[in-house]
């Protein structure tokens, strides 16, 4: 059984996931991480597609190569442990202003950005410990 531990207050609580747990949120990570690694790829490789949607953004493409980073170097996290709440940190910005731009410039619909953006909560959520735990003042000279 995997623990690690979160505040409620000034209790410390214990965040518990059991196997089938761990292997259902490494699942969602790494469904993730390649649906972001193919996103963020055809963005940087300039895919036709891609290159016309940020066309359409209006903003450049340099935009285009800043999404496509972000997204690459999220997914990249997400395989690492210690990194993986970042990642799907990043991720959250990332899809809330990918749903912003699909309603208010593009006008449309923004269901693939929000299923995305509630897989990436899910895994903020499940990993929250990580970040209780990295907020802790730590103890040494320096």
């Amino acid at each position: 059984m995997s623990h690690s531990t979160s505040h409620a207050g000034s209790r410390t609580l214990p965040v518990r996931r059991n196997r089938a747990g761990l292997i259902g949120l490494w699942v969602a990570q790494i469904a993730l991480a390649c649906l972001f690694l193919n996103a963020g790829g055809s963005k940087l490789a300039g895919a036709p597609e891609m290159v016309a949607l940020f066309e359409a953004i209006g903003v450049g493409q340099w935009f285009r190569y800043v999404t496509g980073l972000i997204e690459v170097g999220s997914a990249i996290a997400l395989f690492v442990p210690s990194l993986a709440l970042f990642g799907a940190v990043a991720l959250v910005a990332t899809m809330l202003g990918a749903i912003a731009t699909h309603v208010f410039v593009l006008g449309v619909s923004p269901a693939v950005p929000a299923v995305l953006l509630l897989a990436a909560l899910v895994v903020v959520w499940a990993r929250r410990g990580q970040l209780v735990a990295f907020s802790r003042p730590h103890s040494g000279g320096s």
